[in-house]
């Protein structure tokens, strides 16, 4: 039996000791404001994306892993990428590679405020 899903991934959750500074930072970092909602079992933040089908994910009150060492997710930002980049430093978080030239675009890995590793992604 085989499995052949439209897309690998279809949520994601990103742990974060302060809600309010995490929002804070992924929204300026994304240019994208996060929405909260409270339907659910915890308080979270969702990422906003277009439509319904499209995968995204929130984040939760939870407990990161030590800086670097959890899961990378990586984030659609509109180009330029190093704008996107500078963005990451300027609200607490820290940029761990340079931008890497891939046949799909570019990306570069970072780390959020709670040491989160996750990636800025531009096709």
């Amino acid at each position: 039996m085989s499995f052949t899903p439209q897309n690998s991934v279809v949520w994601f959750e990103i742990p974060v000791t302060d809600m309010a500074r995490a929002k804070a930072f992924y929204g300026a970092v994304l240019q994208n404001e996060l929405v909260d909602e409270t339907g659910g079992p915890n308080p979270m933040a969702m990422f906003v994306s277009a439509g319904s089908a499209a995968v995204s994910g929130h984040l939760y009150p939870g407990k990161p892993a030590e800086p670097g060492t959890g899961s990378t997710i990586h984030l659609a930002v509109a180009a330029p990428l190093e704008d996107a980049m500078a963005r990451v430093t300027a609200h607490g978080g820290q940029v761990v590679s340079p931008a890497i030239q891939i046949p799909a675009g570019r990306f570069a890995y970072c780390l959020d405020p709670d040491g989160n590793s996750f990636g800025l992604f531009t096709a």
